[in-house]
């Protein structure tokens, strides 16, 4: 009986380490799971805090559309500067979220000619379209265009050169790209 009773206490013995070492892998794989998903939650809340581009359109306020897809890196990227300088220009400027991926947003997606994301669509306060941003922008940058918007003025050039999208084919560096005062009829107008 001694010998049955030694072999389950190593048995019990293994098992506990079993379980000791098993539970630290969940602990240290929750950790790094959380953190991976920390960008994400930020593009979430963003998007959950849209208005419908109806409604932000013609509400009185200048407005921000911002095609994204919950994939994209450089959109996850550029969400934390998004959500701070939109809480800075609360009631003063709307943001709207797109997910390229909603098939509710086609039209959108083809008036506007979204080739690449993030793609910022910015609007005055009677709706009418002013312009368009490809690629991530920073906080100052932003802070710069939404204060363009509210005050109604030229918006800022910011042509430079970004290594954060997914967009890149064959190269590191993508070339950000912004029109000022397009027509209104759309980005694919040549008049």
């Amino acid at each position: 009986m001694t010998t049955e009773s030694n072999e389950e206490k190593d048995l019990n013995s293994s098992q506990r380490l079993f379980l000791v070492l098993l539970s630290i892998c969940l602990v240290i794989s929750l950790f790094f799971f959380k953190n991976g998903f920390k960008l994400n939650s930020t593009l979430d809340q963003l998007a959950r805090n849209s208005l419908l581009p109806e409604e932000a359109l013609f509400n009185g306020r200048p407005s921000v559309i911002e095609f994204y897809a919950d994939w994209c890196e450089a959109c996850k990227e550029m969400a934390p500067a998004m959500i701070s300088v939109k809480k800075r220009n609360q009631n003063k400027v709307d943001v709207v979220l797109l997910d390229v991926d909603n098939p509710q947003w086609i039209d959108l997606i083809k008036k506007y000619d979204v080739n690449g994301i993030p793609q910022l669509n910015f609007f005055d306060t009677k709706g009418e379209f002013k312009g368009f941003s490809l690629g991530v922008k920073n906080e100052n940058e932003l802070n710069d265009i939404f204060y363009a918007l509210i005050n109604n003025s030229a918006l800022p050039s910011l042509s430079r050169i970004s290594n954060s999208s997914d967009l890149n084919i064959g190269s590191d560096l993508e070339e950000s790209i912004f029109i000022e005062n397009a027509k209104s009829s759309g980005p694919r107008s040549h008049n």
